[in-house]
């Protein structure tokens, strides 16, 4: 009887081992995507500027009547718009792995309540077990 019990306290103890590094792997995870978010916004912001400018270098080539920069610069913007949607896309998948990361943890640190209440639920049962 105390050897049950002892073995499934052991198997408690291991059992919340795993989910306590299951929990700290979600929040290393959630760290990292909201780094990522970050460094994406920055990146977005940066594209548009560089857009922006490109825009501004283009009509200044046309009203020059340059036509081989104008190529240039359009060509500059097409690889920022590229740039652009590339970083966009990265912050979309950044947002659903968040939320993702949100919705394990959750379920993470529900496990480990619940997998508390199994160990006194199952030393009740095996107190109740004893006595029939």
């Amino acid at each position: 009887m105390r050897r049950s019990i002892l073995v499934s306290i052991l198997v408690f103890m291991g059992a919340l081992a795993f989910a306590q590094n299951d929990v700290q792997q979600d929040r290393r995870d959630l760290r990292q995507d909201r780094r990522d978010i970050r460094h994406d916004r920055r990146d977005i912001r940066h594209d548009e500027a560089d857009i922006s400018k490109d825009r501004r270098e283009m009509r200044q080539d046309l009203r020059n009547g340059d036509r081989a920069d104008t190529a240039k610069e359009r060509l500059d913007i097409r690889q920022d718009r590229r740039d652009l949607h590339r970083d966009e896309r990265d912050l979309r998948a950044d947002n659903r792995d968040i939320h993702h990361d949100r919705r394990d943890l959750w379920h993470d640190r529900r496990d480990v309540r619940h997998d508390r209440r199994d160990v006194h639920g199952d030393r009740r049962d095996l107190r109740h077990d004893r006595h029939e």
